[in-house]
């Protein structure tokens, strides 16, 4: 017999306060990560060796606590961004799931997460560009550096300097990454979860969900980072003499093959995946262990998780 469906509103609770509960342990990583995708902008001076060169210099030069500049933005980020498209990709997913429960082909899966994907990218635009911008900061001069106080104060200033709709810049590369990231992530997470449970050697519980998820952690990092690397650049690009110093995406993409090298695409692949990894590992196991604890305390259904 299929399980009732969890209420919508309740799927959109869940997915946000997972994905805040998730970057709360990750945002170091999202730090670094951002930091080495700029790197090569500064000259070979500011150039980031590694991860952990990369963490030292943070460390040394801006203090410990710099690990975690930008937590507001990230928190809003996950409070906008996840919430809507967890919300819809698990809507979308119910509505096209045989009468019986069967899930969807892994196609189908993967376009659901790229619609999903799509619009959160584009209600979650304004704090992620605060958070590109606040986790970007320490690595400029001191007298070039923004200085945001919270998320909150980087939006403010940006519509009063720059602009309502620069809350929206990058907004194009951002819609294409998370649906790169969705189609991957959501749908490869499904697929993984699907084949392990097939296998016979795991059932629905954390075992399972940890190993779908690191599956689909890697899955993602290597489908997304060029145009992570895209957004990052562009959100973070300052207007010089009144010409922006991308004109989009691709010019990005191009610029970084020929002037760093075609593997500067995957720039900070190590914090990357360090970063999705661990992320869509404690993401998707605080979402199932939620949709568990709801179907057996508020529908009354026995769980297995």
């Amino acid at each position: 017999m299929a399980q009732q469906p969890i209420p919508k509103p309740v799927k959109f609770l869940f997915g946000g306060t997972s994905g805040m509960a998730a970057t709360f342990f990750v945002q170091p990583l999202d730090l670094v990560k951002n930091r080495m995708q700029m790197s090569g902008e500064g000259g070979a001076a500011r150039a980031h060796k590694s991860s952990i060169h990369a963490i030292k210099n943070i460390v040394s030069n801006e203090g410990f606590l710099a690990l975690y500049n930008g937590l507001s933005a990230g928190l809003l980020r996950q409070a906008t961004y996840t919430t809507t498209r967890l919300g819809i990709y698990t809507t979308l997913f119910d509505m096209v799931s045989g009468p019986e429960g069967q899930p969807p082909s892994f196609i189908l899966k993967a376009t659901i997460g790229m619609t999903a994907g799509a619009v959160g990218a584009f209600v979650g635009t304004p704090a992620d560009l605060s958070l590109i911008r606040m986790t970007s900061d320490g690595r400029l001069p001191p007298d070039q550096r923004r200085g945001y106080t919270s998320v909150f104060n980087a939006l403010a200033r940006i519509v009063k300097e720059e602009g309502f709709t620069t809350l929206w810049r990058g907004c194009g590369p951002t819609i294409a990454r998370a649906m790169v990231v969705n189609a991957a992530q959501l749908a490869s997470y499904s697929q993984a979860k699907q084949f392990l449970l097939g296998t016979g050697y795991f059932k629905d519980n954390i075992g399972c969900h940890f190993g779908a998820s690191m599956i689909s952690g890697l899955v993602t990092t290597i489908a997304s980072m060029p145009v992570d690397i895209a957004k990052t650049r562009i959100q973070n690009m300052k207007i010089i003499d009144g010409k922006p110093e991308y004109r989009g995406s691709l010019d990005v993409i191009i610029t970084v093959a020929r002037k760093e090298g075609v593997y500067s695409l995957w720039k900070g692949f190590t914090p990357y995946y360090s970063r999705v990894g661990p992320h869509t590992v404690i993401f998707f196991i605080i979402l199932e262990k939620s949709y568990a604890l709801y179907r057996k305390y508020i529908m009354g259904e026995q769980t297995t998780t």
